[in-house]
C-alpha cells in the first residue's frame, strides 16, 4: 500500500481541517441565532426546496448523505420539535413534510446563515477561486456519489 506524499498529505489535512472548522463555526452560528443544528438546517433546506415541501424519507436521507438510522433519528427529533411531520404513503412508504413552524424556522435562519457563509467562505476567495473551488469540490463529490463504499 502506497502512503501519501508530503504534498498529498498537506492538501488532505488542510482540506479536512478546513471542512471541520467551517462546519463547526457555521453550526455555532446556527445554534446561537436560530436554535437549529447543522443537521436540522440541512433537512429544512432540502424539504423547503422539494415539491410540496415533502420528500420520501429515503430520498431525504440520500440527499443528506445519511444512513437510514440517522435519517430516522433526525426526523424523530425534528418531529418532536414540530419542524417536520411524517406522513404514511401506502403500506411501507414514509414522507417527511415541512410544517409551518419548520418553514418559519428556515426562513428566519437563512439570512444569518447566508451572511456567515459569506463572511467565512465566499468573501475569502476571488470569483475565479470560487469557481475553481466549486469545480474541484464537484469533481470529488461526483466520485464519492458514484463509488460504492467498501463492504
Amino acid at each position: 500500500m502506497q502512503g501519501l506524499t508530503e504534498r498529498e498529505l498537506r492538501a488532505w489535512r488542510t482540506s479536512f481541517q478546513m471542512l471541520q472548522v467551517l462546519r463547526a463555526r457555521l453550526g455555532q452560528q446556527l445554534q446561537a441565532d436560530s436554535g437549529l443544528s447543522n443537521a436540522e438546517y440541512s433537512v429544512l433546506v432540502l424539504l423547503s426546496e422539494a415539491p410540496d415541501r415533502r420528500l420520501r424519507a429515503y430520498e431525504l436521507g440520500h440527499a443528506a448523505g445519511w444512513e437510514k438510522s440517522r435519517t430516522h433519528h433526525q426526523l424523530t427529533r425534528m418531529c418532536k420539535r414540530g419542524l417536520v411531520t411524517r406522513e404514511r404513503s401506502g403500506s411501507r412508504g414514509v414522507y417527511a413534510a415541512l410544517t409551518e413552524k419548520g418553514l418559519t424556522a428556515i426562513k428566519d435562519a437563512a439570512p444569518g446563515h447566508a451572511q456567515e457563509v459569506r463572511r467565512l467562505f465566499v468573501d475569502r476567495l476571488t470569483p475565479e477561486e470560487l469557481d475553481q473551488f466549486a469545480a474541484i469540490a464537484a469533481k470529488i463529490l461526483d466520485n464519492l456519489q458514484t463509488q460504492q463504499p467498501p463492504q
